[in-house]
């Protein structure tokens, strides 16, 4: 009896580690390697010239800043760089680092070649951004130490790491930090062709076959950017379980209107957003302080997650007075 339970046992672990392994096959929808990214062919090449040249000199990487739009995959692209140089990545963003003492903390116990990636670098304050000005380039940080006679200065040495940044706004780091990273590397919108490779190639992954035709809707609906082209997928993966169709036009539409896409590819945030400017404020210009406590939303918000596509797409302008809806748009809701 105790080796029929065994048995048992183990086929009911092999079937969970199954389960596991599915599970974590199909959410990995990002590319784990340089040659599985689509897109940036520019930015690809660089980044693989470097890579390799630091590998044969058993170097660090120098350190990177990647600035652009938001959802073009910053966090996946240094990922990619970890994995390709075979070293740790530790991951933070600004909140985490508030203090000088937090990035302190989090310097010194990185090992020697780990990859330090920082989301959303332009929020950090000044004093604790100061910090990093001997760390990046000399591995070394000054500690303020009080003693009888008063504050001494002690210089703790750091390993050798790579310091990753991304920003949505480059102009707001200072020059002096700016001007130590030895790769500055914009992130462009991707184009409709490329977002559609990216989800042909995630349909194999998710276990979905869609047709051309419903690839290119989602591509157009994706904003150019693959983390949207996913969440679109996942989100057409399940009516596809369900209704088994979702290659006809009008099935498509419905699914879109229910998750508050238009044809205009804007969603419920982006409307509201135009319609403030429009009925509200006679098309603007209008400050952006102003649009975000009218429809109570983040001023940040608006302008890192709304304003960057609709700038695309040439439905706002902004200018010293604020912002103001453009007749592109206008001529879209006569």
């Amino acid at each position: 009896m105790i080796e029929s339970s065994g048995k048992k046992d183990n086929r009911l672990v092999s079937s969970r580690e199954k389960k596991i392994d599915k599970w974590l096959f199909q959410n990995t929808l990002r590319p784990k390697t340089l040659s599985n990214y689509v897109w940036q062919e520019s930015i690809k090449k660089h980044l693989n010239v470097a890579i390799e040249s630091a590998k044969i000199r058993s170097e660090s990487l120098d350190h990177i800043i990647f600035y652009g739009p938001p959802w073009l995959w910053k966090t996946t692209l240094s990922n990619i760089i970890s994995t390709e140089m075979w070293t740790n990545l530790k991951s933070t963003s600004w909140p985490a680092v508030d203090k000088q003492s937090d990035l302190v903390s989090i310097l010194s116990n990185l090992e020697e070649g780990d990859i330090l990636f920082i989301d959303e670098i332009h929020r950090l304050k000044p004093q604790v951004e100061e910090i990093l000005y001997t760390a990046m380039e000399d591995f070394e940080i000054d500690i303020i130490v009080w003693a009888w006679t008063g504050a001494q200065s002690v210089k703790l040495p750091l390993n050798k790491f790579t310091l990753i940044w991304a920003t949505t706004r480059l102009s707001s780091l200072s020059s002096p930090l700016r001007d130590r990273f030895w790769n500055v590397l914009k992130l462009d919108f991707y184009d409709t062709k490329d977002i559609s490779q990216i989800i042909r190639n995630n349909c194999g992954i998710l276990w979905i076959q869609l047709w051309d035709n419903v690839l290119e809707i989602v591509s157009k609906r994706s904003r150019w950017t693959p983390r949207i082209a996913n969440r679109l997928l996942k989100i057409l993966r399940d009516y596809h379980t369900i209704w088994k169709e979702i290659h006809k036009a009008d099935i498509l539409n419905d699914i879109f209107i229910d998750i508050w896409i238009d044809e205009l590819w804007l969603d419920y945030l982006d409307r509201k957003y135009l319609e403030t400017i429009y009925h509200k404020f006679s098309s603007g210009p209008v400050g952006l302080w102003t649009i975000a406590s009218a429809i109570w939303e983040e001023e940040w918000t608006l302008e890192d997650v709304v304003e960057p596509y609709l700038l695309q797409i040439w439905f706002i302008e902004r200018n010293p007075r604020g912002r103001r809806i453009t007749h592109i748009w206008e001529r879209h809701i006569i």
